[in-house]
């Protein structure tokens, strides 16, 4: 079903709602047969963005491209997508199979061929057993499936997402989420999917769309945008818990990369070039599982609370200069609320931020491992 030249181009994008500008300038290329996840917080227009290229909302200016066409004055039906929507929208008075094959006949495909899309959808969706029910005989993971199934026998260039698991409790949307990453590697077909749930983003994207109030803020890999964010939003969005934030109070030059000092008075080598770096301004930047529970740690606070999460200890700390932090334990840890406490920081992992945010790396990329 992979269609090979289902590639998307959104070109200078940008959209307002009268005075409100909603997304500005937004270029970005999506290759054929990639799984790309538009990533971000609630009003950053991921959502528009991703209607824009359904039709569904007009461009303010720019333009939309698919398949080496350009959509943004055709229709919906037109340009050769297909979208699931947070809510099924199913018609509750037709069967399963109904549901399936209504837009088909609408458009006048012969009911041999409805029939043999219908089928090859159960099938691929593993719902044949459902074909003859209606949604009320159906389960939310069902009914998310029919929709899902629906978009797939209209053989679209790309499949377009609108947060398709909001309404899944959380059993179900991991469930879904392996069926969708099933479903990619099996059609081979470009899908744009949308969500604020970077565990979605994460586990789904061969890249990651990260928007920040209607601009893009990093383009890359899930693992690039884990391990080496361009900004501290990027890397303070991304993870869970969220990356620690260290005042650095001083910092040295060195062959290995800057030595820094933080206002807690821990000293600690990392592998980010010093040569490019402002002298003042700086904050350091350290992932929970690089900042682990060690009685020979050179960063010291007391314990506020802790998280117990099975195989592993979060351990929430205040440091001598009142920063607060998370670091991680073994699952036998000792570690008690109110307790003194001690941290090993992995300063090869380490990664700075200036006073606009601006991200500095190790200069190779590191070997990341959660």
């Amino acid at each position: 079903m992979a269609n090979t030249d289902a590639g998307v181009s959104i070109r200078s994008v940008s959209k307002s709602f009268g005075a409100v500008d909603v997304l500005d300038n937004i270029s970005l290329g999506i290759d054929s047969g990639e799984f790309v996840v538009f990533l971000g917080a609630s009003g950053c227009g991921k959502s528009t963005l991703l209607r824009m290229i359904a039709g569904l909302e007009t461009v303010s200016g720019g333009e939309v491209w698919i398949g080496g066409r350009r959509v943004d004055q055709l229709t919906p039906g037109q340009r050769g997508v297909s979208m699931v929507f947070q809510s099924y929208a199913l018609y509750p008075h037709m069967t399963v199979r109904d549901n399936l094959g209504f837009g088909l006949i609408n458009v006048g495909t012969p009911k041999a061929e409805v029939a043999t899309r219908i089928s090859a959808a159960a099938k691929m969706l593993e719902m044949e057993h459902l074909l003859d029910r209606k949604p009320a005989q159906l389960s939310g993971g069902q009914r998310q499936r029919v929709a899902i199934g629906r978009a797939i026998v209209r053989e679209p260039k790309v499949f377009l997402f609108d947060e398709p698991l909001s309404n899944l409790d959380a059993g179900l949307r991991t469930r879904t989420r392996l069926e969708l990453a099933q479903l990619h590697r099996r059609l081979g077909t470009t899908m744009i999917f949308v969500t604020h749930d970077q565990v979605e983003a994460m586990t789904l994207a061969t890249r990651i769309v990260l928007l920040n109030k209607g601009r893009v803020e990093q383009v890359g890999t899930p693992m690039d945008i884990y391990a080496r964010p361009r900004t501290r939003y990027v890397a303070q969005f991304v993870g869970s818990p969220s990356m620690n934030f260290l005042p650095v109070a001083n910092i040295e030059a060195s062959p290995m990369g800057a030595i820094v000092t933080t206002a807690s008075g821990a000293r600690l080598q990392t592998a980010v070039p010093s040569g490019n770096l402002p002298d003042t301004g700086l904050t350091l930047g350290l992932r929970p599982e690089n900042l682990t529970v060690s009685p020979h740690g050179t960063m010291s606070g007391k314990v506020i609370t802790i998280e117990q999460m099975g195989d592993r200890l979060l351990v929430h700390a205040r440091l001598g200069d009142g920063t607060q932090v998370v670091g991680a334990d073994t699952s036998i840890s000792a570690a008690r609320a109110g307790a003194e406490i001690a941290f090993d920081a992995d300063g090869s992992k380490a990664m700075l931020f200036d006073g606009e945010g601006q991200g500095y790396h190790a200069a190779a990329e590191p070997q990341y491992t959660a």
